[in-house]
């Protein structure tokens, strides 16, 4: 398993590229521009997938140019097909930004679904609280975690369709996962589930005094 990583966008978001070594099979995750290291790494893979942790403007930006590069597939919660198609909801009308380039998921996700990226297989872990459809990807050791938890704090729940509540229980979610993990966030630098186990507050709510 190799990760490439990309910080894109005006935010700016971790776009990642994640490639099955054994048969050069591509996912894209999270493409939130579309700019030349993402056109060029594209031209570059064989780019099966593009995997959207959930349909905020700042991490899909990039999906119309990048099916149209590519033919690859779209997959989503099936709870954010919605948010993708709505400017206010994915906040590119609130923010003014940018633009998403319209397009509809070819695949609507939920919680436990599983399928293969070459020799891969990747699980699909429901997430919901900073977007009703939030979801990490887990493959093999690694967690694709979008904007639900990053570097000891996580995603905003003030935005059309957050939910503080719904978050701190995808949280216990992620807590409950066995062993270690790296932890892929969708801004920020890569961290571990054990070091977000003692640090993160919103992991142990209860000993830092957080409401649930």
């Amino acid at each position: 398993m190799q990760i490439q990583c990309f910080e894109v966008g005006p935010l700016p978001t971790n776009c990642y590229f994640l490639t099955d070594e054994a048969t050069g099979k591509t996912a894209v995750i999270d493409p939130g521009a579309y700019d030349n290291e993402v056109r060029q790494a594209a031209a570059k893979h064989d780019v099966a997938f593009i995997l959207l942790t959930h349909a905020h403007f700042d991490h899909i930006m990039g999906v119309g140019d990048l099916v149209a590069q590519t033919g690859a597939k779209v997959y989503l919660d099936a709870a954010d097909a919605d948010m993708a198609k709505d400017p206010r909801r994915n906040l590119s009308g609130m923010m003014n930004l940018g633009r998403v380039k319209p397009f509809t998921p070819d695949v609507l996700l939920h919680d436990g679904d599983t399928f293969s990226l070459g020799s891969l297989q990747i699980r699909v872990l429901h997430t919901p609280g900073h977007t009703p459809g939030g979801c990490c990807y887990l493959v093999e050791n690694a967690i694709f975690a979008g904007d639900t938890i990053m570097g000891g704090s996580v995603g905003r729940t003030d935005f059309p369709g957050g939910d503080y509540r719904v978050l701190m229980a995808s949280l216990q979610r992620i807590k409950a996962l066995p062993g270690d993990w790296h932890i892929y966030p969708g801004h920020g630098p890569e961290t571990t589930l054990a070091w977000e186990r003692r640090n993160n507050p919103y992991l142990a709510p209860e000993r830092y005094g957080l409401n649930t």
